[in-house]
């Protein structure tokens, strides 16, 4: 597939504080690209950059084979960005707002019209089409904000912090958005975030972003594989009582790793197939009642937490 994002050593330095440090990163054409880590690790400072709204310290980016800061201006005919404060007129419609940008953009009233028609439709919209965005609510104005980026035709879209401050339902709805969209139109897609399980959904790849650093990058089947070998799975088994007995026989079986419980309940990492028989096996050798158990495979929470535990060592 064609790289339609390519970063190559991008660092930022504002004084003696590094913001992004020596950033390497290809993303393909029709990807969905998670770009995770906690506030303050440098996610939104790379977007800037790589719209060329904020100069890099050293290294360089380039969007679908323009510099973005030799060429800003063709990177942002290319780029279709939702900020995660979407601003619009607020005493104007959501189709109005539509067709502003439309305009801005080069197309005719007419096509502009049929378009942002067509685009609240995608976005489900359609009811509230002459409805004032100040009535709007968070969802609502992120789904608009979709429809925004998408009615210039963008190749590639960017969406920072798409999912803050809506509730489960609408992110549910919003992620599932993003994903048809982007499958249907094939765009490319690089959509920042701290919500992990949530950009687990819908991401083909992801990279993890600590201290303006890229941990790690790739399928979350392929880091959890990295990190827990193959059978990488996450078991939670309650019992009443857990005593100080069974967490010391417990914690000694093969392929355990970071054991925690609290009351009646332990959590743990194992890479092991066999590790959740012997835990039943020493639940019930110990006289102890089991109440409930469940086995998963490593999520992105865990890789995500493995890592940033590896950072803060170095």
């Amino acid at each position: 597939m064609d790289e339609i994002i390519t970063i190559e050593g991008l660092t930022k330095k504002y004084g003696e504080k590094v913001a992004v440090d020596r950033l390497n990163l290809s993303i393909t054409k029709g990807e969905i690209f998670g770009l995770l880590g906690p506030n303050g690790a440098g996610k939104s400072t790379t977007i800037l950059m790589l719209l060329g709204l904020s100069e890099p310290t050293d290294g360089s980016v380039t969007v679908c084979g323009y510099n973005s800061t030799k060429e800003p201006i063709e990177v942002k005919r290319k780029v279709g960005y939702l900020p995660d404060q979407v601003g619009f007129y607020e005493n104007r419609t959501g189709l109005e707002n539509l067709l502003i940008t439309a305009t801005l953009n080069g197309q005719s009233r007419a096509a502009g019209k049929e378009k942002a028609l067509q685009l609240l439709e995608q976005v489900g919209l359609t009811y509230a089409a002459n409805q004032k965005t100040g009535t709007y609510s968070r969802g609502m104005k992120q789904r608009l904000g979709l429809a925004d980026v998408l009615i210039k035709d963008p190749e590639v879209i960017i969406l920072d912090e798409p999912t803050l401050g809506i509730d489960p339902k609408g992110v549910k709805e919003l992620l599932q958005l993003i994903r048809n969209l982007s499958k249907e139109n094939g765009l490319t897609v690089m959509l920042s975030s701290h919500h992990l399980h949530q950009v687990q959904q819908i991401c083909d790849r992801v990279g993890l972003f600590v201290n303006g650093q890229l941990l790690a990058k790739g399928t979350v089947e392929s880091l959890a594989k990295q990190l827990f070998g193959e059978e990488g799975q996450q078991i939670k088994v309650s019992a009443t009582p857990i005593t100080e007995d069974i967490i010391e026989r417990i914690q000694t079986l093969p392929g355990v790793e970071k054991l925690a419980f609290d009351k009646e309940e332990i959590t743990l990492l194992s890479k092991e197939d066999s590790t959740l028989q012997q835990i039943i096996d020493v639940i019930i050798s110990s006289g102890s009642n089991l109440t409930a158990l469940s086995q998963e495979k490593v999520g992105l929470d865990e890789i995500y937490q493995r890592y940033f535990e590896g950072a803060g060592e170095r």
